[in-house]
């Protein structure tokens, strides 16, 4: 489903992504963890061309993001074609970014009426439909102040399987909300995975990347320093800088 090579991104004097090399089977759950600033989340905002990578190509179900090949050469996209790239791949963000002048379900419907042209009365049906599966079915007509952080976060996660995405990317979703309110988003994450949707997670969540991750990748500086079976990575890192890493978090 996914198909990362070679994938290099800089800010100024950061060399953030050093020769990223990753692939993410179909259905697979693969969690990303690491201290701050190794480059998790830019690692996912170039998979979806939210970033573009310096060097490197990212696959995403064999299409190349970002690009047109012809004759070995690269021909960049138009932001049409671009955007019609990213249809498939649903982003769950540390933030809610919900429009607070719109209900709950105006934003869930948003996106697949304005960006895809979808017709408002089928777009209604599967956006309630979203909501249900997040558990926030009765809360179709609240307003985003009127909801929790985790029910805007759900709400959030709604909002990107209303577009019916082949892939889901979340990037720290559990970070902004307070202890008490993680568990409803991550029962969510659980049943997106158990429904065989294809997620790459950048999380702290370290129990979540135990029961629910297939994958594990560890990155620092930039790089994947280790990458396997997400149990076997927890319970028995190979690498020294795992280690310690695990070591401070589980402490």
């Amino acid at each position: 489903m996914v198909e990362i090579v070679g994938l290099h991104k800089v800010f100024g004097s950061q060399h953030v992504l050093q020769g990223i090399d990753l692939e993410v089977n179909a259905g697979e759950v693969m969690c990303v963890i690491g201290p701050s600033g190794s480059g998790k989340s830019t690692l996912l905002r170039c998979v979806n061309r939210l970033e573009i990578p310096d060097a490197g190509r990212v696959y995403v179900d064999g299409v190349l993001m970002g690009y047109r090949e012809k004759r070995d050469r690269l021909y960049d996209l138009r932001p049409k074609e671009i955007a019609a790239q990213r249809r498939p791949i649903g982003m769950v963000f540390q933030r809610f970014n919900l429009f607070q002048n719109m209900t709950a379900l105006e934003n869930v419907m948003e996106a697949p009426i304005r960006v895809a042209g979808e017709a408002k009365d089928i777009v209604r049906d599967r956006a309630v439909s979203a909501l249900e599966r997040v558990g926030l079915g009765n809360h179709c007509d609240h307003y985003p102040l009127q909801l929790s952080g985790g029910q805007q976060q759900r709400v959030a996660i709604a909002r990107a399987l209303a577009m019916q995405p082949r892939l889901m990317l979340f990037d720290e979703p559990t970070s902004a909300l307070d202890p008490e309110l993680v568990g409803d988003v991550l029962d969510v994450m659980r049943e997106l995975a158990q429904s065989g949707m294809t997620m790459m997670v950048v999380t702290h969540e370290i129990g979540f990347a135990r029961e629910v991750g297939d994958r594990l990748v560890f990155m620092a500086d930039g790089r994947v320093v280790e990458s396997g079976d997400a149990r076997e990575v927890l319970e028995n890192p190979q690498n020294p800088r795992t280690a310690r890493f695990l070591d401070a978090v589980l402490a």
